[in-house]
């Protein structure tokens, strides 16, 4: 078998992975989005976990659009696949801790969301730095053509988040959802906006 039909063959493979990984996590925030629509008295709306599960709803989108970019992988190898199957299971595991199966020993989201928020942001930093290695995967050129900016993006994002599991007022939190997704949709705009 030639390189060439290996690397579309192990892309197609991986590709299809990935999505059922990325759908399930949609599907996890979707579930977890209309609760609030389905039971309106009695799931009280905690901004910035409702806001962290907006944030994640573009990220995923997003991740999967620019996933494509996997096609650049020359030659696959299990070490890649199993990189990229755990990175995508970061965000199956964000938003399982965004929307678990139950918050009946919680008094609500924003108490249920306090109490695990070391969780949420330690596997949101990770994210982060997981991209760094999804980037270089693609191959040098593709990590070049996003400039310093992205190392500089993910860094600062990864830190971010890092402090939000120490900090304990909110306001850190809030700044970090309300900054991060402005820039986040901005990235996307600038930079992603074909394939």
């Amino acid at each position: 078998m030639d390189a060439l039909a290996s690397s579309a063959e192990g892309f197609t493979h991986v590709r299809v992975i990935v999505g059922m990984v990325l759908g399930l996590s949609l599907a996890r925030l979707v579930n977890g989005l209309t609760r609030f629509v389905q039971h309106p008295g009695s799931v009280k709306i905690y901004p910035i976990h409702l806001g962290w599960a907006f944030f994640l709803l573009v990220t995923i989108i997003h991740f999967w659009w620019y996933e494509f970019h996997l096609r650049l992988v020359p030659q696959w190898n299990f070490q890649v696949y199993f990189f990229l199957i755990v990175y995508t299971m970061l965000y199956a595991a964000l938003t399982a801790l965004l929307f678990p199966d139950q918050i009946t020993d919680y008094q609500g989201y924003e108490h249920y969301f306090e109490a695990r928020k070391r969780w949420f942001y330690g596997v949101l930093a990770l994210t982060f730095i997981f991209d760094i290695g999804d980037t270089l995967i693609k191959g040098q050129d593709y990590f070049a053509s996003l400039g310093t900016e992205y190392v500089l993006r993910q860094c600062l994002f990864a830190a971010a988040a890092i402090t939000a599991m120490f900090v304990k007022g909110r306001r850190f939190q809030f700044v970090f959802l309300v900054v991060g997704a402005i820039y986040q949709i901005s990235w996307i705009i600038r930079v992603y906006d074909l394939l």
